[in-house]
């Protein structure tokens, strides 16, 4: 559970995020997902050259050549620099890295936060949550209740299902390590990685995980699949996946009710976990 003092903290967050000028509550989660993961992947760029320098394989940084994209590096930007860096330089850093799904998405992604005064303010909020001290679970519950502000918006009945009912419904369904698991209209992702966290927890004993590498690797790149016709929602399901740990997530935009729609070139599954939406049309000549 996430302590009250970190949920003080993200309530904060989105205060600053209205009173700035970003109302809508899509567009909002969406800028605050991007500060997020570029303070995320410094940190984990960190932890990887000191497990680097502990077991003597050679790691070369995500950074290299690009020193000025660090968090810790462009944060102590004055206010009249801090903002063109941001978007000439590091979001355009960020927007590259990942697996071929995660650039094809984040290439129609926008740095939109307007102001020096409004990214600053962000920026000694996130710095005060201290994430690099978060466990895996607490920076994923973290992000849980930052998207937990986002429950109904736009058009299409995309709303985010709550919490319980996901847990409840993961549980009853009981996904296995073997599993391949799709959400066909994911919207930030709650499903999968309840999934997700699902499978670890039922995979440990005494706190210690029981999977092997193998298995791991499988369920991180080959076990979670998730669609939305929605490419925001696309950008922060990958996103949401990544913070919790998952390197290569699977989710693409496409419209699982239309036959015109990109497919995945194997289009089977064990589990189907969804809360699809309930508004919008489709031209029936399209319906699978």
């Amino acid at each position: 559970m996430l302590h009250s003092d970190l949920k003080s903290k993200i309530n904060k967050l989105w205060d600053k995020f209205w009173s700035g000028g970003l109302s809508n509550p899509i567009t909002a989660i969406e800028q605050m997902s991007y500060l997020l993961f570029m303070k995320k992947l410094e940190d984990e760029d960190n932890k990887r050259q000191q497990e680097s320098e502990f077991t003597g394989e050679k790691y070369t940084s995500i950074f290299k050549g690009h020193e000025n994209c660090k968090w810790k590096e462009w944060t102590t930007y004055p206010a009249e620099r801090i903002l063109d860096h941001v978007r000439d330089k590091v979001f355009p850093f960020m927007r590259n890295l990942g697996n071929e799904d995660y650039n094809q998405y984040m290439k129609g992604a926008n740095f939109g936060i307007p102001t020096a005064h409004l990214l600053i303010e962000a920026v000694n909020i996130i710095n005060d949550m201290h994430i690099k001290e978060q466990n895996q679970d607490t920076q994923g519950d973290l992000y849980e209740y930052l998207l937990s502000e986002l429950q109904t918006a736009g058009k299409n009945g995309q709303f985010r299902t709550p919490s319980h009912i996901i847990k409840m419904m993961v549980n009853l369904v009981d996904p296995k390590i073997d599993d391949k698991i799709l959400d066909p209209a994911c919207g930030t992702a709650g499903f999968l990685v309840s999934a997700y966290k699902h499978i670890l927890g039922t995979n440990k004993r005494d706190g210690v995980s029981r999977l092997t590498p193998k298995q791991k690797k499988i369920l991180d790149e080959e076990s979670i699949y998730g669609l939305d016709i929605d490419e925001t929602m696309v950008r922060i399901s990958l996103m949401n996946l990544m913070m919790h740990g998952i390197k290569k997530p699977n989710v693409k935009r496409s419209n699982a009710l239309s036959d015109s729609e990109p497919r995945p070139s194997d289009n089977t599954y064990d589990v189907v976990l969804a809360n699809p939406p309930f508004k919008g049309s489709l031209n029936i000549a399209e319906i699978s």
